[in-house]
């Protein structure tokens, strides 16, 4: 059968298939889909060589982790757990770079040093982290890397914005003199600078940060042997919206720096860390519609997977497309992908208390309608784009739901189980 869209080998009958086998609500993911976008950043243009790391925090799974892993990504880790929780999944801990907001003590301080001992890489975030590492890193001949706050950024929304003067992540500009006495004085040297602007970022600020990147490493960092532009590359979930053009970021990053080795003699090696991009369209929300309502302004169709198990239109106004399936296993689009006649407009909404818990909200939080056929009770209703930012961000146990179970679609056609379901008995076994 055809696939759900152009992103996917998924058809109607799969999904049926995965409700039927796992039941509703649950994730559902396709390997190929995942593996093709590991192929093509790892293929980005490149001046003096390219690693190419996960944003795991995009979807932390252990399955889809090793899958990537295999595929021959590194990972890119912003807390300890996710650096312990990747090794797990049999990632070498050589191909682990841990950029963090945590400041490490007692036994994480412990956990951290024998990870950077065993192989892992670390990017100091503050004057504090650099304080408190610089005497080790030092004693074990370890060359931490440097993430910098440049004072700009860009993101689909405010708060996926990492780079401007309303977020703080890395070491200030303006801190960097101190950061470089710090490290002189402790003996160690600066061989990686890492800037990440933001999520969904803008393809002409993308480039522009690689510009503000190379002039900071010109000026600040003689020692650094690389150059980690980090992620945020767009995807496009919805009809209208354009993906990011990987290929010719690439392009213009290895320019760049050929330019810049031709100014300064050094060869840079380039590093970048998507998340969103190589697994967002991989993922589906299968849910099922359990109820139909209607005010005086909206027809509302409840479905029985909502913010529990995909914040981001809650968090961010993010849209998602919907995908009509019928018991049978036939497929209705949305009008959003094709046009219909006998279309209605409706609301997409959960099972949660909470008036924010729709599918179906614009970037002020307020709801919207989308026109699509109307369904029936028991159909399916299959939100797109959840393969990033959902199973690993969203909150679960509100309301006291249980985690729900993820599935992976593989490369030979079978579904294979990579969650299970939560129980309620394993919600509450650390209550005492």
């Amino acid at each position: 059968m055809k696939g759900l869209n152009n992103f996917s080998a998924l058809s109607a009958g799969e999904i049926t298939g995965a409700a039927e086998s796992y039941g509703t609500p649950l994730y559902v993911y396709d390997e190929r889909h995942i593996r093709q976008r590991c192929g093509e950043c790892l293929a980005i243009p490149n001046a003096y060589g390219v690693t190419v790391r996960f944003a795991m925090k995009a979807n932390s799974n252990r399955t889809i982790l090793k899958t990537i892993s295999d595929a021959g990504l590194h990972i890119d880790a912003s807390s300890l757990n996710e650096a312990i929780r990747a090794n797990l999944a049999g990632v070498p801990i050589e191909n682990i770079m841990l950029t963090t907001q945590e400041v490490h003590t007692g036994s994480a301080r412990v956990k951290l040093e024998q990870m950077l001992k065993a192989g892992m890489k670390y990017n100091v975030c503050s004057l504090l982290q650099l304080e408190l590492i610089c005497d080790f890193a030092a004693l074990a001949g370890i060359s931490p890397g440097i993430r910098i706050h440049p004072g700009i950024g860009s993101g689909e929304s405010a708060t996926r914005n990492t780079g401007d003067d309303y977020s703080c992540f890395g070491v200030h500009l303006s801190d960097v003199a101190e950061a470089n006495e710090l490290a002189a004085a402790g003996g160690i040297k600066f061989r990686h600078v890492h800037v990440h602007i933001g999520s969904g970022a803008d393809s002409i600020k993308w480039q522009e940060n690689i510009d503000l990147e190379l002039d900071i490493i010109e000026k600040h960092f003689p020692d650094a042997l690389s150059a980690g532009f980090g992620g945020g590359l767009k995807e496009a979930r919805m009809p209208g919206e354009v993906a990011a053009d990987v290929i010719s970021l690439g392009s213009y990053a290895k320019e760049r720096l050929e330019s810049f080795y031709s100014r300064t003699g050094r060869k840079l090696h380039m590093e970048i860390e998507p998340g969103t991009y190589i697994v967002a369209n991989s993922g589906y929300t299968v849910t099922r519609v359990i109820d139909k309502k209607r005010t005086s302004r909206s027809n509302f169709i409840i479905i029985d997977g909502g913010m529990e198990t995909n914040s981001r239109p809650l968090l961010y106004g993010s849209r998602h497309p919907v995908y009509l399936v019928a018991e049978d296993g036939s497929q209705v689009r949305s009008s959003e992908f094709a046009p219909m006649s006998h279309t209605y407009e409706a609301v997409v909404a959960g099972k949660c208390c909470e008036s924010g818990d729709c599918q179906t909200l614009d970037t002020e939080g307020h709801t919207t309608t989308r026109a699509m056929a109307e369904p029936e009770i028991g159909d399916l209703a299959v939100i797109g784009g959840t393969g990033a930012y959902c199973s690993s961000m969203s909150p679960y146990n509100y309301n006291s739901h249980t985690q729900i179970p993820e599935v992976l679609f593989t490369d030979a056609g079978e579904l294979k189980l990579i969650r299970k379901r939560q129980t309620l008995e394993q919600m509450l076994e650390n209550e005492v």
